[in-house]
């Protein structure tokens, strides 16, 4: 049943008309970069399943001819601290990235040295991290450390990337924000948390409360994504609207999630399937979606002429 809902909802979005390429333009915010051929290996070399990934500027731009893609958003893959500078080095060689989201551990005694450190670096907009809480006697709480960590954040204007989306990283969410009601947190790839009829009133419970938090967004990306079987499923329309429904206009962004989307959906029919989805709502909405709102959320500033801003 659910499967064929999954089919359902890909082939009405797939007879839908689509925005011509130039019409709106596009801020991809998750692209990832590494390069497995480094001595020191990488940590991660793309999906599962697939061969090692290259992933430098030169080859997402191969991706992206046709699509309206006029920038990205570097969000690192690596948990080396080290390779916070890597990424950075390779963004700044390429003015089609406007910005990169690092990887640091707030609740590290020396987060706030490295957050200062890397800060310099105007393309550094926040990190990713997912984890931000342990278990104590059956209950999540934040890790020690981790609220005075998260408020540094907050007071550098940067933003928290989490993901992948699970119901325990939603509470996580959560606890982050009441820890640090300034920070702004940006929860990866939404549409790929697939509930299940027993936990259908869970998810809709947490989504009616993370809604009520003003600087909560969501990518909608991963809208093809991967089911526990490692097939490829489709989200439904119907989750898409619900999730529009909860965060509004101003809390939705598009993320192609490139290579990690290799063997599930390349990025131009990411940018097709989602053009369709918004090419029945005002065109603002779109434009709100494919670039605005990461403007204002990740505070990245052009680079290239062909960049909106």
């Amino acid at each position: 049943m659910q499967r064929r809902t999954f089919l359902v909802g890909a082939a009405a979005m797939a007879a839908a008309p689509v925005f011509a390429a130039d019409v709106v333009p596009i801020i991809d915010t998750h692209v990832h970069l590494f390069d497995p051929r480094r001595p020191q290996g990488v940590p991660y070399a793309g999906p599962k399943g697939q061969p090692p990934q290259l992933a430098l500027p030169q080859t997402y731009r191969q991706q992206i001819p046709g699509t309206g893609i006029a920038g990205a958003i570097v969000v690192e893959a690596s948990p080396w601290i080290e390779d916070n500078l890597w990424i950075l080095e390779r963004a700044n060689s390429d003015p089609l990235f406007v910005g990169v989201v690092g990887s640091l551990d707030p609740s590290r005694a020396d987060f706030g040295e490295y957050l200062n450190r890397f800060s310099k670096d105007p393309l550094w907009r926040g990190i990713r991290y997912a984890r931000v809480w342990q278990m104590d006697n059956g209950r999540q709480v934040l890790k020690p450390g981790m609220a005075e960590g998260l408020k540094l954040l907050a007071q550098a204007g940067q933003t928290l990337d989490m993901a992948n989306p699970s119901f325990d990283l939603l509470r996580g969410a959560l606890l982050a924000m009441d820890a640090a009601p300034d920070l702004h947190v940006v929860m990866d790839h939404m549409p790929s948390l697939d509930p299940k009829p027993e936990t259908q009133p869970l998810y809709e419970s947490l989504i009616a409360e993370l809604a009520q938090r003003p600087n909560f967004a969501i990518k909608l990306s991963q809208v093809v994504h991967k089911d526990d079987n490692g097939t490829n499923v489709t989200a439904p329309p119907a989750r898409l609207d619900r999730l529009m429904a909860a965060f509004g206009e101003d809390r939705v962004m598009f993320g192609g999630d490139w290579p990690n989307s290799v063997g599930t959906e390349t990025v131009p029919d990411a940018v097709a399937l989602m053009r369709r989805f918004f090419a029945s709502r005002p065109r603002i909405q779109a434009e709100k979606y494919f670039w605005r709102n990461s403007a204002r959320i990740y505070r990245w500033k052009k680079r290239d002429a062909a960049q909106p801003g």
